[in-house]
């Protein structure tokens, strides 16, 4: 959608996932030069041997730059840039390659056929696979620039603070920007989950995706980027957007003088936590004010590992994230694999819809032993730290399925809890807390089953806002039934990192908040600010509206 502001510059809307507001010129990311894929005759059966070397070579060459930008990043980054590289190297795309030279395709031509072959089978799985065509074809086009002697595509280094917009950005592109300088990211395709979104938020940069229009904003346009009204105006008056920034900047340092604990302006306590997927990031996190862990995303570790680590392995790595918060709370969530991150050794089936299908808990039924193996080295770590860790499995749909993971656990010490994720979970909370000591729930999944919209999906991505009514509503009830019967509910999932939902969050009785470890000062700030009865009043307000829009304008006029 498009709209005109008083001084009629266009003021494009999108999906908000980042907050702040930035003003500077757009940049783009560089192109791949023309090059004419299908030109050049077959080759002769005796050069085929050599172009082979050369293109295996030229898949390396690319490949080792992307892992030489992985160790010189952190966190997230280095996680995206280190899984695209490992993509580089695939050897099913690489052998489609190599099989059409050794038929006598010169290697550009056979680069462009295998990705095509695989953008078209990763677009028909859906889910993270069909979120990879972006990776796929920026690998395209970086070794396609190798072997044709051409500089590496990617986004230009600007001379002052720019916006960077695209159609999307590949996760080499994003993992490596210098937040100095992009001060701002704004796309056309992706959406709250996206590998964009997820460097944003590390970054602490404003982001917008599914930007209607923003593909005739041209280079060199000066735009205003809101990550909290999900807009991008093009053009606006300078006074006007400069003005607008410096009130951000105001905000955005009121937040950094904030070191906890989470409260509201009149003292009711809400959590401040942080999301986390290794030891490394949790140390990162310790630096903030975060209060704990609300989610350690276990699954994470292991997305590389060809075979099953052992009890002795997990449980090194997990006593790493325990120390890193001793005497705090920290929530750990068993294997969440399948679907968009799926697990070598844990043997997932090919599935139409695996966003539908074995995935989270469901795996520990196909693999005996996994979930159990799991929990004993929780157990052994909160042995070796002193840590009494909490333990949650992800995509409980039913009360046995719940009693059953309680069980577990219980039997190791551990106390028990559970995601919610699914709305059968949602519209059953009150008989799942029989069995469990705590939920939290999961709002990037929450949004995509309740809207049945893949979250992945850019196409749908206003669609998995988690600002949709009925996705509250789900967490409403969820809320409810928990301070029933006095036990705790959080929310892990990226409403978490949004500062006004938070504070509808904390308004609908939530406990506690777990975000990126960039967003904790921003929403402990914005609680900070405004009064438990504020935020009750905008949780009521935001009930009972019918869209994104209405909720987000409703929360707005109470909250500021």
């Amino acid at each position: 959608m498009t709209t005109s502001s008083p001084l009629t510059s266009p003021v494009l809307h999108g999906v908000p996932v980042v907050a702040g507001v930035q003003y500077g010129p757009v940049i783009r990311p560089g192109t791949l030069p023309d090059v004419d894929v299908q030109a050049g005759a077959d080759l002769a059966e005796a050069d085929r041997p050599a172009e082979v070397e050369r293109f295996t070579a030229a898949a390396t060459t690319v490949a080792t730059r992307l892992r030489e930008r992985a160790t010189h990043a952190s966190g997230a980054a280095a996680e995206v840039l280190t899984a695209t590289a490992t993509l580089a190297q695939d050897r099913a795309w690489l052998g489609a390659a190599e099989k059409r030279i050794k038929d006598g395709a010169p290697a550009v031509r056979a680069v462009a056929g295998a990705v095509d072959q695989f953008v078209d089978m990763f677009t028909k799985m859906g889910g993270l696979m069909a979120e990879r065509v972006t990776d796929l074809r920026d690998i395209r086009d970086r070794v396609t620039a190798e072997l044709a002697g051409l500089p590496e595509p990617g986004v230009p280094m600007p001379d002052v603070p720019s916006i960077l917009c695209a159609e999307d950005l590949a996760p080499a592109d994003t993992a490596g920007l210098d937040p100095n300088l992009v001060v701002a990211l704004a796309t056309t395709l992706g959406g709250p989950t996206s590998h964009t979104a997820i460097i944003a938020r590390q970054l602490g940069i404003p982001c917008v995706v599914a930007v209607t229009g923003l593909d005739d904003v041209e280079a060199g346009a000066m735009v205003l980027v809101d990550g909290t009204l999900g807009t991008v105006t093009v053009n606006p008056d300078p006074a006007t957007a400069q003005q607008a920034v410096d009130e951000a900047r105001r905000a955005a340092a009121a937040a950094a003088n904030w070191a906890g604990p989470g409260a509201t302006a009149d003292g009711h306590q809400v959590a401040v936590l942080a999301n986390v997927q290794d030891g490394a990031a949790a140390r990162a996190a310790r630096e903030t004010p975060a209060e704990g862990v609300g989610l350690f995303r276990t699954e994470l570790c292991f997305l590389n590992r060809d075979t099953e680590p052992t009890v002795d392995e997990q449980a090194e790595i997990y006593g790493e994230v325990l120390a890193a918060f001793e005497g705090r709370k920290v929530v750990v969530r068993t294997l969440d694999a399948g679907s968009d991150k799926p697990l070598k050794f844990a043997g997932h089936p090919d599935e139409a819809n695996p966003a539908l299908g074995v995935r989270g808990i469901r795996i520990a039924e196909a693999n005996p032993g996994l979930l159990d193996r799991q929990l004993d080295a929780i157990g052994a770590a909160a042995e070796r730290t002193g840590a009494a860790p909490w333990v949650m499995a992800p995509m409980i749909a039913t009360a046995q399925e719940a009693e059953d993971f309680a069980a577990r656990a219980r039997s190791r010490g551990l106390t028990p809890g559970v995601m919610i994720e699914v709305p059968a979970a949602a519209l059953l909370a009150e008989k799942i807390l029989d069995h469990v000591d705590f939920l939290s729930i999961g709002t990037n999944d929450l949004a995509q089953y309740t809207m049945a919209a893949d979250r992945m999906s850019a196409q749908l991505a206003t669609l998995t806002d988690p600002w949709q009514p009925a996705v509250l509503a789900l967490v409403a009830m969820t809320v409810r039934a928990g301070a029933a019967v006095d036990k705790p509910v959080g929310v892990c999932g990226e409403a978490a990192a949004d500062p006004l939902l938070a504070c509808v969050l904390a308004g609908l009785g939530v406990t506690s908040l777990s975000a990126a470890a960039a967003a904790v000062q921003s929403v402990g700030a914005k609680l900070a600010q405004v009064s438990l009865q504020q935020c009750r009043d905008a949780a009521e307000a935001v009930l009972a509206t019918a869209s994104t829009a209405e909720a987000r304008a409703a929360a707005l006029e109470i909250l500021g």
